[in-house]
């Protein structure tokens, strides 16, 4: 069975929790999709794995790159490409030849913005209306991390009401799912049950509609992983084990054997 947007709406309905993950390439997307993740997104979280300390520096050629990648070891799982810092913001045009680009060039179904502000409202009701399937992002968007570091986001009474009031608009633009990062638990159970869209948490609490880790940090690859992250494999140590042992056995002349 193919993921499509229709059918995570219909999960929502259902009450069936979607599974998200992200990748970068051909051999991690191929395992996810056969493992069973429902949406696989290509994110600029990628800069982890490019040596960048934020997401800022990802260019939209890199991620048309990286997405062409997981596209060819995906057969089941939806995939949603992240618009890189730039890409959407500055002009309408912008952000549909971006968004256009992701579509036409690598195969994927969805690109997700970050922002629920009304000038990025307006810029997703206009993809929509062109065809292209978005997803929001709300809370904590790490494109903004100069101005909102990385802080759990609407804590406080007024920053509640904005993020759910950004999630309201742009489930009305026509977002298919909506992604609730590092927010308190009870503001993305307010989310959850306001909208008929799914909601995908990340630091968000267990009553989103489904959860969505980087990969790198549920495998242990990354040299530090958020407080909302849960490592279920240790992968570093694993490899550089492995690696070790080879250059031993190369060096003592044991391999090949």
């Amino acid at each position: 069975m193919v993921v499509t947007t229709q059918k995570l709406i219909q999960w929502k309905q259902q009450g069936r929790s979607i599974v998200a993950l992200t990748a970068w390439d051909y051999a991690i997307a191929q395992l996810l999709d056969a493992a069973g993740v429902d949406l696989i997104l290509v994110g600029d979280s990628m800069s982890v794995i490019l040596g960048y300390e934020t997401t800022l520096p990802i260019t939209l050629d890199e991620m048309l790159y990286h997405a062409k990648a997981v596209r060819r070891g995906v057969k089941r799982a939806l995939i949603v490409v992240d618009l890189p810092f730039l890409t959407y913001q500055e002009s309408l045009q912008q952000a549909m030849h971006s968004a256009g680009s992701v579509l036409k060039e690598t195969g994927a179904q969805a690109v997700k913005l970050e922002g629920g502000y009304p000038a990025m409202v307006e810029t997703i009701a206009r993809l929509v209306q062109a065809g292209i399937p978005v997803m929001g992002h709300v809370g904590l968007t790490p494109q903004s991390v100069h101005q909102l570091g990385l802080r759990q986001q609407g804590k406080t009474q007024e920053s509640a009401e904005r993020i759910l009031n950004e999630a309201i608009a742009l489930e009305q633009a026509g977002v298919f799912a909506i992604v609730l990062e590092h927010i308190p638990t009870d503001l993305a159970l307010q989310i959850t049950q306001k909208l008929s869209i799914p909601t995908i948490g990340i630091g968000a609490g267990i009553h989103c509609d489904g959860q969505v880790l980087v990969t790198s940090d549920v495998l242990g690859l990354a040299e530090r992983h958020p407080p909302f992250a849960k490592v279920y494999t240790n992968l570093r140590d694993t490899i550089t084990q492995a690696v070790q042992d080879y250059a031993l056995e190369v060096r003592e002349r044991k391999f090949p054997s």
